[in-house]
């Protein structure tokens, strides 16, 4: 049923697009979209250029040395690569350098968190790509990816953050309302960076993929983990360097932070890259979206046991203040009130 909508819908717009052709021959007149939308389609049609491009439109096979053999997968990794520079010029080209943070309140930190990442949802729900106009909307890649990425940045920022606390000597002191401790504007403005960095890593490594491919198992298996390695640290330095400017986030020692934390914030993708990259990545093994949720959890599994192992046996990378510490043992966010047990 859904498929049969889809192609309706494709009717229907197929036949809008002859009926405003034939208007405009008949007229010699220009049509024009809705100013409201420009961006919007400026930016899908911009995602099926380099998504026919990557897929090797000009070459005999369509097999990309950098994006994804599935049509779909190609059109969203190029999509969301595309959208970064909105979000990121917003953040870290308007609001940061300008000083414009100094004056908000916790609404304007929350819209700031949602213009950037609604649009992620919105966009392509609103103007559909060329590889998705025949899918059904859950087996349209960007649906994937956006929920895989919900669910680890969700349970990144509302558990992971706390090992910022308590391990990292990290703290938001910026207004914002706040669920477990969390500023919700770092929900939103997490789900656009990660989506960033995962289409990163999937280009890249496929990329290298294609180098290796005819190198033995065990150099090809060594030659991924050191790249997942090194981009994973270098993303995470990078993060930390890009936001020292925004004095609202804290930390005890920041060359620390610098060096060892990013270490510590690395594991986040250490773990991630090489899971997220198997989202449809074989065409003809799609993943239904209850698949997808179930490895997001698994990886967010993972990356919150070796969290609380370094927690556990190697602590806090700098003295954290005795009323940040969490004196229990297991999870950093498990602290029971004394008052509580002597009752």
């Amino acid at each position: 049923m859904c498929e049969g909508t889809e192609r309706a819908e494709a009717g229907v717009r197929s036949s809008h697009h002859i009926a405003t052709a034939r208007r405009e021959n008949g007229s010699g007149k220009r049509a024009t979209r809705p100013a409201s939308l420009g961006f919007f389609y400026c930016l899908t049609v911009s995602a099926d250029v380099v998504a026919g491009f990557g897929g090797g439109m000009a070459a005999d096979s369509s097999e990309s040395l950098w994006f994804a053999s599935n049509p779909s997968k190609r059109w969203g990794e190029a999509f969301f690569l595309l959208y970064t520079p909105f979000w990121l010029t917003l953040c870290l080209g308007i609001v940061v350098p300008y000083g414009l943070y100094e004056s908000f309140t916790e609404l304007e930190y929350l819209i700031i968190g949602l213009v950037s990442s609604v649009p992620a949802f919105l966009i392509p729900l609103l103007i559909m790509g060329k590889a998705d106009s025949c899918k059904c909307w859950r087996d349209r890649y960007w649906v994937k990816a956006n929920l895989w990425i919900i669910i680890f940045s969700y349970v990144g920022n509302y558990f992971w953050t706390h090992y910022f606390f308590t391990v990292l000597g990290a703290s938001y002191t910026f207004p914002s309302w706040r669920m477990n401790n969390v500023p919700h504007a770092t929900f939103f403005l997490t789900h656009s960076c990660f989506l960033f960095y995962h289409m990163t890593s999937n280009i890249t490594l496929r990329r290298l993929r294609h180098v290796i491919a005819d190198f033995p198992q065990s150099i090809r298996l060594a030659s991924e983990a050191a790249w997942i390695l090194a981009l994973s640290y270098f993303i995470a330095y990078l993060e930390t360097l890009a936001i020292s400017n925004f004095p609202y986030y804290e930390f005890v020692n920041r060359e620390s932070m610098y060096k060892v934390g990013s270490l510590f914030y690395a594991i986040y993708f250490i773990v991630s890259f090489p899971m997220f990259l198997r989202v449809d990545e074989k065409e003809d093994e799609p993943w239904d979206l209850p698949r997808v949720a179930v490895d997001a959890l698994g990886a967010a599994m993972l990356v919150t046991i070796i969290l609380d192992l370094w927690r556990i046996f190697l602590g806090p990378i700098v003295p954290i203040p005795e009323s940040r510490q969490c004196s229990q043992p297991g999870l950093a966010w498990f602290h029971i009130p004394q008052s509580s047990m002597n009752m």
